[in-house]
């Protein structure tokens, strides 16, 4: 069965316009995220292409949008955080009236499905993942991943033989790089998609993310599809994902092809259908992903000693009125007041880092020094309070940041490239009470 292109609607994620579509009226709402770049109005020219999305939408209510940045989105949006582009299927989802939805990620596509669905476990039912690694980058403790100079040898071509793909079609297709037609079609998609440029940030992008952090804290069953044959992604980077992901699966498929909708599509289909269609499995809803801010109003207690209580008392409440101004104005939560600053959570940490630069701004205007340690990791609800690990390693981080600084945990740094903040390195540091040691770094942009 094939089906006709669906309607192309747009909803906004912040001021950023996000295009989407949605076929289908199964009983389980299913919102693909595609690697790299796309266009959801020349995709559905493929026949097997529109074949692989029509199995899907057989079975499911399949939502499909392009990233901000390709496609029929937004293209000049900068490069966008995966914190941005969690945000964009939220916009999605609410837009097309899910309050619910299994995730289909694929390739680069994995890493934005676990940002959402550790920020927004609620919202998810179930994940998929096909030809999805954690890290691309080659670190020390990641020898799987693509060495720098290989790395950028790789963007030379993509860029100088911008139009012409064959050369990747071939890895990422092997069963489909002799069709002159199947070439022509994905030639023809990805400079529908996005221009040199874009394609060139997004890369350099993509290989910078590292969501190995994410995985203990996400909770939804996870089902790792991964081809034997894939030239692109080493099966011991899939089976990372499903070992490191509390309620994950390996599924490895004889196959060669890097994208699902070339070769048997069909297998790939039905594969994600029949794991997105298990029932719900009831699974803890007391833990999420949060960025933790805390601050400390430096010397608060020799500057009360000096102006006396009713003086002091007038500056705290000018203070705290600031801090939920700034808390307001980025969607942060005050958890608690800790006398001499406070404990705020948010859903992402460039929200985190507005705020904290927000408060430290307010506090010079009133004569306060402020320091602010923010870490991002998994917390435990517990009523209006959170605890956890995280909620001890920003307290830990604040307690020895400079006055007038804002250190972060290096898990924050990692989650926000491509916001164009830049960070000082403050080294590996021994946080009180908590174990080894722990790479920092002070925002200073």
């Amino acid at each position: 069965m094939t089906l006709q292109k669906p309607q192309t609607r747009f909803t906004r994620s912040g001021d950023v316009a996000i295009a989407y579509q949605v076929i289908g009226d199964g009983p389980q709402n299913l919102i693909y995220a595609s690697g790299w770049l796309s266009n959801i109005d020349v995709l559905w020219e493929n026949p097997g292409y529109n074949r692989f999305l029509s199995r899907l939408a057989e079975n499911c209510r399949l939502i499909l949008f392009d990233k901000r940045g390709t496609g029929m989105s937004d293209r000049d949006v900068g490069v966008p955080t995966l914190e941005e582009r969690a945000e964009d299927i939220r916009a999605v989802l609410d837009a097309a009236g899910a309050d619910k939805a299994s995730i289909f990620g694929v390739s680069e596509g994995g890493s934005m499905a676990l940002m959402f669905a550790a920020s927004y476990p609620e919202r998810v039912n179930s994940i998929v993942l096909f030809g999805c690694r954690p890290c691309r980058a080659w670190k020390p403790d990641w020898p799987y991943g693509q060495r720098r100079a290989e790395f950028e040898k790789g963007i030379e071509t993509e860029v100088g033989n911008w139009g012409d793909f064959s050369q990747f079609f071939n890895v990422i297709a092997p069963s489909a790089a002799d069709d002159p037609n199947e070439l022509a079609f994905f030639n023809r998609m990805i400079v529908q998609s996005g221009s040199p440029k874009t394609a060139e940030r997004l890369t350099r992008l993509n290989y910078e993310h590292d969501v190995r952090v994410l995985l203990p804290t996400i909770q939804s069953p996870t089902r790792i599809i991964h081809a034997d044959g894939d030239q692109s992604v080493g099966a011991v980077e899939a089976k990372y994902l499903a070992d490191h992901l509390p309620n994950a699966e390996y599924l490895e498929i004889t196959r060669v092809d890097h994208i699902p909708w070339v070769g048997d599509a069909h297998q790939v289909a039905d594969l994600i259908v029949d794991f997105v269609s298990k029932p719900e499995k009831p699974l803890q809803n007391d833990r999420v992903l949060l960025s933790i801010l805390v601050t400390d109003i430096v010397g608060s207690t020799q500057r009360a000693a000096i102006v006396g209580d009713d003086k002091w008392r007038e500056v705290i409440e000018e203070h705290d009125r600031a801090v939920m101004r700034a808390l307001a104005r980025c969607n942060g939560t005050l958890i608690k007041s800790l006398g001499d600053g406070v404990m705020a959570s948010f859903r992402g940490p460039s929200n985190a880092l507005a705020a904290a630069s927000a408060i430290r701004a307010e506090a010079e205007k009133i004569g306060l020094d402020v320091r602010a340690g923010i870490h991002t990791g998994e917390c435990l609800k517990r009523g209006d309070d959170l605890t956890g690990l995280a909620v001890n390693i920003s307290a830990r981080i604040a307690d020895i940041a400079y006055e007038n600084e804002i250190w972060v945990s290096g898990t924050v740094r990692d989650l926000v490239v491509g916001s164009g903040r830049e960070f000082s390195p403050l080294g590996a540091v021994s946080l009180k009470g908590i174990p080894e040691e722990w790479p920092l770094y002070k925002l200073v942009s």
